[in-house]
């Protein structure tokens, strides 16, 4: 069976259903309370056969009862109880087609079926062909329902208003080192490492703060020739010559401070820590010969920790430079820190289709360790608000995205939107509606499937014209030859 079929066929079984499901709850026509009520109340046309809602809300009871806010259910007897069923034709209609007033354009195929007949005719299984009447398919592209159809298939309705579009993107993360809060501790001459201070790998030591003394004839060598510049009352170029030589080996200023005060040169100078942090690397031994460039400490300060996610590559357009992230390790229960995106990295990874972003976090308590795994809330949006509709208002097809516009009195229109972002349940429509209109929410799919019969159904109407009219043409033309 075609598509156009199938959906036909569903919108007919639909059509013919007798229960509506309203907020969770099923909904049967009230008439089914003369099947519990005794004959001589249901005979009784004054006497209640129910109690509905006061507010006209889809609850109702068989004894009476009240709201939660104290008031009593509304009594409904049996001459006001109303049927879900589809209204008869009023007299004049009837009378109407009786006369013939009113002109049969085709007979459609009782089960929704896209096939259609000039004149009467049966089904497969003995089913009268439905007449379609002018007027009845009009040109107008609204699709009409009645208020029991509407009631049987739980039609509800949304206005278009302004909100913000927000959402959250979830993403698995880890804590990493911050690359320009590591440093090294190294000497830019050869020397030898006299003694080392009391620190190992792990523990925080604080910028100035001694981790060598170093021995080196070269230091040594600098610190003499700069003594005796000073000595000698050298002033200017001369004096700042010999201090740029101690500086150029990387001499702690405080060394050279001592040997201003002092006036004499140690055998050995302290090396100091560059940064508070702790410590990652201790290469360092007493005694040892320590070449340039070589690393005697690694020193990293977890003060400020990266994180880096990685985002699907779908979520990537919706990550930019400074959107707020929440950080859950997941070695902290309960504990959560805010970050905020610094660097979206440039390359995609081509196995697991993602892309790294990192994120900026605080770590005053250094809680945060690196190589912890952390889950990662990326809040995606715009605070502005925006044009909006429940995202369940949208039909799509792939090809065509359209919402239907509640015109009121059972009329509906389709009508093709163009969408922006979604989050939060809603969607924003960058073109196709206005604020304040209203949109179908729910059931949408079933009018959307009696729209396509109605225009499959015109279609056919149509050909079928068409194809008469070149008949009669053809027949006038071979009658006209000798």
């Amino acid at each position: 069976m075609t598509r156009l079929g199938l959906i036909g066929t569903a919108a007919a079984i639909v059509a013919a259903a007798g229960v509506a499901f309203i907020a969770g709850r099923e909904l049967r026509p009230p008439l089914i309370a003369n099947s519990v009520v005794s004959d001589a109340l249901a005979a009784d046309a004054g006497a209640p056969i129910y109690f509905r809602d006061p507010d006209g809300k889809p609850f109702y009871s068989l004894t009476p009862k009240k709201t939660a806010d104290g008031r009593d259910y509304r009594a409904v007897p049996a001459s006001a109880d109303v049927s879900f069923d589809e209204p008869e034709q009023q007299p004049e209609v009837k009378a109407a087609e009786a006369k013939g007033d009113r002109k049969i354009k085709y007979y459609r195929n009782p089960m929704g079926l896209p096939d259609t007949s000039p004149m009467p005719k049966k089904d497969s299984m003995g089913m009268d062909y439905i007449p379609v009447y002018e007027g009845e398919d009009s040109d107008d592209g609204l699709v009409k329902l009645s208020a029991g159809k509407i009631q049987r298939t739980g039609v509800r309705s949304g206005p278009v208003i302004r909100q913000p579009i927000t959402s959250l993107i979830r993403a698995p993360g880890t804590v990493k080192e911050d690359e320009r809060r590591v440093s090294v501790v190294a000497l830019r001459f050869e020397g030898f490492v006299e003694s080392v201070a009391n620190v190992t790998t792990g523990d925080h030591v604080h910028k100035g703060q001694p981790l060598v003394n170093v021995y080196s004839p070269a230091l040594s060598s600098a610190a003499a020739e700069y003594l005796s510049a000073f000595n000698a009352g050298a002033t200017g170029k001369e004096l700042k010559g010999a201090r740029r030589r101690l500086e150029n080996l990387a001499t702690p200023e405080p060394a050279i401070k001592e040997i201003e005060r002092t006036r004499e040169i140690a055998l050995s100078i302290p090396w100091l820590a560059p940064q508070d942090g702790e410590i990652l690397e201790r290469a360092a031994v007493n005694g040892m010969r320590a070449g340039p460039g070589d690393v005697l400490f690694r020193i990293a300060d977890h003060q400020l920790v990266w994180v880096v996610v990685d985002v699907a590559e779908r979520d990537l357009p919706q990550v930019a430079v400074g959107t707020k992230v929440t950080i859950r390790p997941r070695a902290l229960a309960g504990r959560t820190f805010t970050g905020a995106v610094t660097v979206v990295y440039p390359h995609l990874n081509t196995q697991t289709r993602t892309a790294r972003i990192r994120i900026e976090v605080p770590n005053p308590d250094e809680l945060l360790r690196p190589e912890m795994y952390v889950d990662a809330e990326i809040e995606t949006g715009s605070s502005e608000p925006v044009l909006a509709v429940a995202e369940s208002a949208v039909l799509d097809s792939g090809t065509r995205r359209a919402v239907l516009i509640d015109k009121g009195e059972g009329r509906f229109e389709p009508r093709e939107v163009k969408l922006g972002r979604r989050g939060g349940g809603n969607v924003e429509v960058t073109e196709g509606v206005s604020e304040g209109e209203a949109v179908v929410t729910s059931a949408n799919f079933l009018i959307d499937a009696e729209s396509n019969l109605k225009a499959a159904l015109k279609g056919f109407a149509e050909a079928g014209s068409s194809q008469s009219a070149d008949l009669s043409r053809e027949e006038k033309t071979m009658g006209a030859k000798p």
